[in-house]
């Protein structure tokens, strides 16, 4: 049997200092929206030297994208038990990307900088490559939906599901108006699925 390492003092500090940086950052980031917060605001309610902000996220963006990814993945894991139960493909991927725009709309302008920088930031950057990882896990579960439920091959499911994750990208950019409701999002991306889905 396999015993567990423990992790070392060294490995337990950049840990907790990490728990640090990233509840920080989430608390300004709700409090203050991302715009309006400093990196040096986030290493004093961290505790840390801004310097050593910098060894975790390079950019504020790139903070987001740590606070962020992690409830994204939450979301995923939601509309995932969500679609099992639809039968019915333009239902299923309903419910499969309803939770992400519920988890994008908590703040309108932080959930369209998390959008922006996942396009558009640094693919080197460890947050931004695990966005794009979740986004591809996305159209992932996407294209499951389309071969299981939808009767289509790999390489076409794997076409259409890119399709359906331009649609629920632009769409949750597109409607900047925190006052929109997250039904209304869901509203208007379900109208474009039945347009492109197999019925």
């Amino acid at each position: 049997m396999a015993v567990a390492q423990v992790p070392g003092r060294r490995e337990r500090n950049r840990q907790d200092k990490l728990d640090r940086i990233t509840a920080a950052a989430s608390e300004l980031f709700a409090e203050h929206g991302v715009d309006d917060v400093t990196t040096q605001q986030i290493a004093e309610r961290a505790d840390i030297g801004a310097g050593t902000l910098f060894l975790y996220a390079k950019t504020k963006g790139e903070l987001l994208l740590l606070v962020q990814n992690a409830k994204y993945d939450e979301a995923l894991e939601h509309g995932r038990r969500a679609a099992a139960g639809s039968a019915d493909v333009v239902d299923a991927v309903t419910a499969l990307v309803t939770p992400i725009v519920v988890c994008n709309r908590v703040q309108v302008s932080n959930g369209r900088t998390y959008l922006r920088e996942m396009a558009f930031g640094d693919p080197s950057e460890p947050h931004h490559a695990r966005a794009l990882a979740i986004s591809g896990q996305t159209e992932q579960e996407v294209a499951e939906i389309l071969v299981d439920r939808g009767g289509l091959d790999d390489g076409r499911a794997a076409t259409l599901a890119h399709v359906v994750s331009a649609v629920v990208f632009v769409t949750m950019v597109s409607h900047v108006d925190p006052e929109t409701t997250v039904t209304t999002v869901v509203e208007s991306i379900r109208a474009q699925l039945e347009v492109v889905l197999p019925r």
